[in-house]
């Protein structure tokens, strides 16, 4: 049987490793010590619209074993990336394949140097959190999107693997411009939210509906200039969701920085400026919410 190592038990890697679990699939977790401690005890703890459940789990703390598997799901935060790719180097085969399940870009290019034509691309939407220990699912809304960076079919093993009740599998035939759409929505998103510390409603209360355009503008400018265009489709339902009055709509990033916990910022919206800057797109709102997110950070 294919063993799977989902690195990470938080929302995403909790919530499609339980599904992938109860479809029988042999699962692990890759986790701290502490959460491991945890899983161990307690099993993992799954909330969702069709049920609350509790599995025992198979959980791993970086360097207590040298147990290999061949499909490696990588959830982590961006700030635990660096790391993550170190702990889980001594677990991947050497035909295993990675699926780095992050928003952005920069994953795919530092796993791509330890795992050189064993990266795949992917993207998941799902509304979850962690909840005390718990993983809560919020809706029944859980995707997964993969497919391979160079356009080359997917190999069916890992379709048939990752295709298992609960979530909707969809293979892309382009899946870096599926990346660099949904990347393009986040930080847009993030600049509206961020730069005005508010939901998409007030903001458009208080007359921002021309910033959110430029907003919109600028980050599709940069996908362009990629080679990764931003498709009518998606323009059409970024603007529907950015432009929604009385909308409370934020973002999981603004939520974390008002809270005062990491956030990804350096991650999302400081890789995209740097991508702009190597392109040559002027991205000025983009650029102010970076100067406000760092100028706070480094307040005591």
């Amino acid at each position: 049987m294919t063993r799977i190592l989902i690195v990470g038990a938080g929302a995403t890697g909790g919530a499609f490793g339980t599904l992938l679990q109860e479809a029988g699939r042999d699962v692990t977790y890759l986790v701290r010590s502490r959460r491991a401690e945890t899983l161990r005890r307690d099993g993992l703890r799954f909330i969702s619209p069709t049920g609350d459940r509790t599995h025992r789990v198979h959980a791993l703390v970086a360097g207590e074993s040298d147990e290999q598997f061949d499909l490696v799901l990588v959830t982590v935060k961006a700030a635990a990336l660096a790391r993550a790719v170190l702990d889980v180097r001594p677990h991947v085969r050497a035909d295993a394949r990675v699926i780095p399940v992050l928003n952005g870009m920069a994953q795919i290019d530092l796993l791509e140097e330890r795992f050189p034509g064993r990266v795949l691309g992917g993207s998941a939407k799902i509304v979850a959190t962690l909840d005390g220990d718990a993983v809560r699912q919020m809706t029944r809304l859980a995707t997964l999107t993969i497919g391979t960076l160079d356009g080359a079919s997917m190999p069916r093993s890992i379709v048939d693997i990752l295709d298992v009740p609960g979530s909707q599998l969809t293979i892309s035939t382009d899946i870096v411009s599926a990346l660099w759409e949904k990347w393009a929505f986040i930080v847009a998103a993030n600049v509206i939210t961020c730069l005005f510390r508010s939901a998409v409603g007030p903001v458009l209360g208080a007359g921002g509906l021309p910033w959110i355009l430029d907003a919109v503008r600028e980050v599709e400018e940069v996908a362009e200039a990629s080679g990764h265009p931003v498709s009518a489709s998606a323009h059409d339902q970024c603007l529907a969701i950015l432009t929604e009055e009385r909308s409370s709509f934020t973002t999981s990033l603004y939520r974390d920085l008002i809270g005062g916990l990491p956030t990804e910022a350096e991650h999302l919206l400081g890789d995209f400026s740097r991508h702009a800057r190597d392109l040559g797109v002027p991205v000025p709102l983009l650029e102010l919410t970076l100067v406000q997110i760092r100028a706070g950070s480094a307040m005591p």
